[in-house]
């Protein structure tokens, strides 16, 4: 073999391998950005770099992995459905104290399916990897619950909260079984009107409870 034809093979291999890099980092781009959803752009957001962003995402699924998981028993999950009930009563008479209480729920769903839950943001974490888009509505709910806490939040933005918590409730007790929903109360006839007007397309449509928090808004 002439020089030429060594110098011609090395440079086939080295576009070969170039290629084979670059399709494995857009397979693997591709990969991350099904799986986290709108969480892929807020970390490239938050990283220096989109390397770095995809660096940590990588790592969440590394250690999301080393979880055991776990649904909830027909009982448990029916004992959780019945507290979420409660929650929304308890936002007619106290906003304040249902947001308190529906942040606390969710904190021990998180935590009843294996989730860690002292660090919220290190929750947050593991919880991208599954719930990825509704994780918005957790932040947005744990940020008034927070504002909340230091007596600045109004009362309609407290039932936004409950509205978006109502959202990661949802996904994680019906993940937790066969997929059937949270059990609710019978619809009342402007039980569909409610829902379309509370939750504005964030959260997933439910029959409300007769004692739902957006009726305190809307009374």
């Amino acid at each position: 073999m002439s020089t030429l034809q060594i110098v011609v093979l090395l440079l086939v291999l080295v576009v070969l391998a170039v290629a084979g890099a670059v399709g494995w980092q857009v397979m693997r781009r591709r990969s991350l950005r099904q799986t986290f959803g709108p969480e892929y752009d807020r970390t490239v957001a938050e990283e220096q770099s989109r390397s770095a962003a995809e660096r940590e995402l990588r790592d969440r699924e590394r250690r999301h992995a080393e979880l055991t998981l776990r649904p909830l028993n027909p009982a448990d999950r029916d004992r959780f459905s019945k507290q979420w009930q409660a929650v929304q009563a308890q936002f007619v008479e106290d906003p304040a104290a249902a947001v308190v209480a529906g942040d606390d729920l969710v904190t021990r769903l998180v935590a009843a399916r294996g989730y860690p839950t002292k660090d919220f943001d290190d929750q947050l974490a593991y919880l991208s990897v599954e719930h990825a888009r509704t994780l918005g509505h957790y932040r947005d709910a744990h940020e008034i619950f927070e504002r909340g806490q230091r007596r600045e939040a109004s009362t309609e933005e407290l039932r936004q909260a409950l509205v978006h918590y109502r959202a990661i409730f949802a996904e994680l007790l019906d993940a937790s079984g066969n997929g059937a929903a949270p059990r609710q109360q019978a619809p009342d006839h402007n039980a569909d009107a409610r829902n379309a007007a509370a939750d504005n397309g964030a959260a997933p449509r439910r029959p409300a409870p007769d004692h739902d928090p957006e009726e305190h808004a809307h009374a």
